[in-house]
């Protein structure tokens, strides 16, 4: 999703510029450095307006993702949706300011949105996703079972150098009701 910064300046200078479409992020799929499996095209919608020398562009980024599941490593489907602001100055030269507020200096009259677009869908992906799917049943000498299963099962078991005592308190409630 590319824009030329002068026809930007022109089209924002008296309203905010309205813009939206496709983009296609297929590339974080093939890239190794993450667990995307698939991505589809993601849409774009948002304005971008302008303040001196700087263009904001104000979008939101919508999409489906497939991830791995983090127990089973099955297919995933994540959608997604979240909002970016980024800010591009048409100065010469950035201030320190600017650089900490991390604003992007626009270099040959163009600005191409796409590897801010793929770079956001990487940060606000999440660490780990888990399946829908509570299929497993356990596999050769392992069992899957949930935290309250096991919870309950260790309340029921009797630590063994105790299993004396247990007898001996049954034998003391027999001779006390006698």
């Amino acid at each position: 999703m590319k824009f030329s910064a002068v026809e930007m300046q022109q089209k924002a200078a008296m309203e905010p510029f309205v813009f939206h479409g496709e983009v296609d992020v297929s590339s974080l799929a093939t890239s190794t450095n993450n667990d995307i499996r698939q991505i589809d095209p993601v849409f774009i919608k948002g304005m971008c307006t302008v303040d001196r020398q700087e263009l904001i562009f104000s979008f939101s980024i919508e999409g489906k993702m497939i991830l791995p599941c983090a127990r089973t490593l099955v297919d995933v489907p994540y959608a997604f949706k979240f909002d970016v602001t980024e800010v591009f100055s048409t100065a010469l030269v950035l201030g320190e300011e600017d650089e900490e507020d991390e604003v992007h200096l626009v270099t040959d009259d163009m600005i191409d949105l796409t590897p801010l677009i793929e770079e956001q869908i990487l940060l606000k992906m999440p660490f780990r996703v888990f399946s829908e799917e509570e299929a497993l049943d356990g596999g050769e000498g392992w069992t899957y079972y949930l935290e309250e299963e096991r919870i309950e099962e260790e309340k029921s078991k009797i630590d063994p150098r105790l299993a004396k005592l247990k007898d001996l308190f049954q034998n003391s409630d027999q001779n006390d009701s006698e």
